[in-house]
């Protein structure tokens, strides 16, 4: 399953690929779903933007039905989006009796710039994971020539898929799509290895 919050369509443009990159996995069921907006529309109305998917809104309960989990967010000064924290913030019950330990999780994102907090954002974010014993899984260099992509402007790292949004025109390129898809693949075949050596 994948859960993401998106302002712009740049997040749920990756979170899509990642979707299908999972369900590229023989006997994985990937889902989409995207957190609960916390601005109000007059604010959003402000700021130009779009309406929301149709991906369903999730609650915090809804998270122990997944095996694995690929959470995906736009930066905010460097962290995940206060949409994004304040879903996690509610999960204060789930950790409380460790329902997600031992679940693999990823994560990706986007940010305005370059210099916007690809990394940063990872790693803040990692610490959700941490405290909840989830299993974190980077894709590391294991999307090969792409991650050493230097003639164009690529988005992503190390600890997961990436783009840049730019002012909001810029659009997921092929690439980052491609890593996109390569991350839900990834993520899923390990899922499917941990779910089967407890089965």
């Amino acid at each position: 399953m994948r859960w993401y919050y998106s302002m712009y369509g740049h997040v749920e443009k990756l979170a899509e690929e990642i979707r299908k990159g999972a369900a590229s996995v023989e006997g994985v069921e990937a889902k989409l779903w995207q957190v609960p907006e916390t601005l109000p529309e007059e604010a959003l109305s402000k700021m130009s933007a779009p309406p929301k998917s149709e991906s369903p809104i999730i609650t915090p309960n809804e998270l122990t039905e997944a095996d694995g989990f690929v959470f995906g967010f736009p930066t905010r000064f460097g962290m995940m989006a206060a949409q994004f924290k304040a879903f996690l913030d509610a999960t204060g019950g789930l950790w409380r009796t460790q329902s997600l330990a031992g679940k693999p999780a990823g994560i990706f994102y986007s940010t305005g710039s370059q210099g916007g907090g690809q990394e940063t954002t990872a790693l803040t974010a990692i610490t959700q994971l941490v405290h909840h014993g989830m299993v974190f899984v980077p894709i590391g260099y294991t999307f090969g020539a792409g991650m050493f992509e230097m003639e164009k402007v690529k988005g992503g790292s190390p600890y997961g898929a990436g783009t840049f949004a730019g002012d909001g025109s810029r659009q997921p390129t092929e690439l980052e799509l491609a890593q996109a898809f390569h991350q839900g693949k990834y993520i899923a075949t390990i899922t499917k290895k941990l779910k089967g050596s407890t089965a």
